[in-house]
C-alpha cells in the first residue's frame, strides 16, 4: 500500500509538471532591441496628436511601460548609454565611458570602438567590440544557442552599432561618414553576407531631395554623410535594411530566438537648433518609421514571435548659447589653462616636472612614472589638486580616483558608476550647471548636464500585457529583462533584476 502511495504522488507530481510546461510561453522567436537616441517623454507627449495609431500609440497603449526610468550613471552619452543597455553594467564594469576617452598609452583621445587590426567593409574604419570588457546580451544568447541564433546591430553611428552587437554577433552595420555606404568591419565579416553586399548595390544611401532649401546646408560639403546620420531622414534608412535584414538572415524563423539591435535618432540636426519645428518634424517622421518597422516584422515573424524593447540614451545635447542672452548663469572653464597652472602649483610644491601628462575632457592624467621615480606620495598628489582645483571659476565639484574607488558615499555613486580605471582620468572635474568645459588646444568642448532627462522604457510584443509602471526603474534592468524572457542567463556583470 505504501509502494501504491509513493506511485501516485509521483504521478501527480510528473502530471502537475507536464501540465505547467504545456502552459509555459514558448520563447520570442525574434527580439528587437531598439534605442532611440535622446528621446525624450516631453516631447512624445507634446507631439502625439501627430503620430499615427501604429507607432508611438500602439507601443504605449498596448505595452508595458516604465514610465519613469533613469540611467545609473553620469555623464551618459550615446556609447556609454547603448553599453550599459546591452550589458546590463555600469561603464565602472563594462569599461565604456564615453565616445572617446584619453589612451593613457599614447595620450592621444580614441574612438570606444577604434581596433586598428580589423579593417572596414565598405570603409576605410577599423573597429572592433574590444573594449566591451563585460558579455553582453548577444554574446549571452550566441552561447546559450550553441552559435545558431542570429544576432545583428544597426545604427547610424559605428559605436553604436558595434557596442549593440557585443563579441559574438554575426553583424554590427552603420553608416560611413565620407560615402554614405552601409558598412560594418571584418571582426564580424570574414565573407561579406550576400545580402549586406546587396543592400550597397541596391540600395546606397540617398540624401534627401525633398523637402530641403537650395541654401540649407546641412547635406553639402565632405559632411553630407555625417549630417545626414544626425537628420530627420535617417530613421527612414535605418527601418528599410532593418527589414532586409530580418528576411534576408530569415530572422525569427526557427524556435531559436535571433536578436536584432537597432539605433534610431531623436536628437537636433546637425545645425544644432532645436526649434520646435524641427522637433516636430523628427518626431513626426519617427513614428511613422517604428510604425513601419513594427507592421512589417510582425508580419513576417508574427505578432506572437517577436518582442520589441524601446527606450532612449537618456540624454539630450542642449543648446547653451541662449544662456547669455536671457541671464542665466553659464561660463566656460578651461581644461588646457587649468592643468598647465595645476602643473605649476605641483612644481612649486614637489619641485620641477611635468606631473600632469594629459587631460581630456574634464579629466586631468598623470605622471605615474614621474611620482614613483622622485617617491611622491600619489594620494598627496591628489589632495593637493583637488584643493587647487576646487577654488577655480564654475568648479562644482573635484572627484579623485581615490575617492570614487575607495568611498561608499552612496551621494558619489552615479559619478562611480561612469568611471572606469582603465581609461578615465586620475582627477574629474564637476563644473556648475550651464557651464561648459573647453579645451583650446583640440577645441574640443564638453557639456556637463546635472538634470534627468525624462524617457519611458516601453516591452512590447510576445506575451506582454498592456500595464503602466510609475515605479522609478533604471535601464540596466533591460538586459535582465530580456534574458529572462529568452531564458538565457544575464550578461556576466549584470547584477540587477528584471523588469518583470
Amino acid at each position: 500500500m505504501r509502494h501504491k502511495n509513493i506511485t501516485m504522488t509521483i504521478l501527480a507530481a510528473v502530471t502537475a509538471v507536464s501540465a505547467q510546461a504545456q502552459t509555459l510561453q514558448p520563447a520570442p522567436k525574434l527580439v528587437v532591441n531598439i534605442t532611440i537616441d535622446q528621446l525624450r517623454t516631453d516631447f512624445i507627449e507634446l507631439f502625439a496628436p501627430l503620430f499615427g495609431n501604429d507607432g508611438f500609440k500602439k507601443l504605449l497603449s498596448q505595452g508595458t511601460v516604465f514610465s519613469d526610468a533613469s540611467y545609473p550613471f553620469a555623464p551618459i552619452d550615446r556609447a556609454s548609454a547603448i553599453a550599459t543597455l546591452n550589458t546590463g553594467a555600469s561603464p565602472y564594469y563594462h569599461g565604456i565611458v564615453g565616445t572617446q576617452w584619453l589612451d593613457k598609452s599614447t595620450l592621444q583621445k580614441t574612438g570606444c570602438v577604434e581596433d586598428k587590426k580589423y579593417p572596414g567593409v565598405y570603409t576605410v574604419d577599423y573597429t572592433s567590440p574590444k573594449n566591451i570588457l563585460t558579455s553582453t546580451l548577444g554574446d549571452e544568447l550566441k552561447m546559450a544557442s550553441g552559435g545558431s541564433a542570429i544576432v545583428y546591430a544597426i545604427a547610424p553611428f559605428k559605436d553604436a552599432a558595434i557596442l549593440s552587437a557585443g563579441h559574438a554577433a554575426d553583424g554590427a552595420v552603420w553608416i560611413d561618414d565620407s560615402n554614405g555606404n552601409w558598412c560594418g568591419s571584418t571582426y564580424f565579416f570574414k565573407q561579406v553576407p550576400k545580402w549586406f553586399s546587396a543592400v550597397n548595390t541596391l540600395n546606397k544611401i540617398q540624401l534627401p531631395s525633398k523637402g530641403i532649401k537650395l541654401t540649407d546646408k546641412t547635406f553639402s560639403g565632405s559632411n553630407k554623410y555625417k549630417n545626414f546620420k544626425v537628420s530627420n531622414f535617417v530613421n527612414a534608412a535605418i527601418t528599410d535594411i532593418a527589414l532586409q535584414c530580418v528576411s534576408g538572415n530569415a530572422m525569427g524563423a526557427d524556435n531559436v530566438t535571433d536578436l536584432l539591435s537597432l539605433t534610431y535618432y531623436a536628437g537636433a540636426s546637425a545645425t544644432q537648433t532645436k526649434s520646435q519645428s524641427e522637433l516636430q518634424e523628427t518626431y513626426y517622421k519617427l513614428d511613422k518609421d517604428l510604425a513601419k518597422l513594427i507592421s512589417g516584422i510582425e508580419s513576417s515573424v508574427g505578432k506572437q514571435n517577436v518582442l520589441f524593447v524601446v527606450t532612449s540614451t537618456g540624454y539630450f545635447t542642449e543648446d547653451f548659447s541662449l544662456y547669455d542672452q536671457y541671464r542665466v548663469p553659464t561660463g566656460t572653464f578651461y581644461i588646457n589653462r587649468t592643468a598647465n597652472l595645476l602643473n605649476i602649483y605641483l612644481g612649486a610644491i614637489f619641485g620641477q616636472g611635468r606631473y600632469v601628462e594629459g587631460y581630456f575632457r574634464n579629466q586631468i592624467y598623470f605622471d605615474h612614472k614621474l611620482l614613483e621615480q622622485r617617491r611622491i606620495s600619489f594620494n598627496d598628489v591628489l589632495d593637493r589638486s583637488k584643493e587647487f582645483l576646487i577654488e577655480s571659476a564654475g568648479v562644482r565639484d573635484v572627484f579623485t580616483s581615490e575617492r570614487l574607488t575607495t568611498s561608499g558615499n552612496s551621494g558619489i555613486e552615479r559619478i562611480r558608476n561612469g568611471y572606469n580605471t582603465n581609461c578615465s582620468g586620475d582627477i574629474l572635474i564637476e563644473v556648475a550647471p550651464g557651464w561648459t568645459i573647453q579645451n583650446e588646444d583640440t577645441q574640443d568642448t564638453f557639456q556637463q548636464r546635472a538634470s534627468l532627462i525624462p524617457f519611458p522604457i516601453v516591452i512590447y510584443g510576445g506575451d506582454t500585457k498592456a500595464a503602466r509602471v510609475e515605479t522609478p526603474v533604471t535601464v540596466d534592468r533591460i538586459a535582465p529583462t530580456i534574458a529572462k524572457a529568452i531564458r538565457i542567463r544575464a550578461p556576466n556583470a549584470c547584477a540587477t533584476s528584471a523588469l518583470k
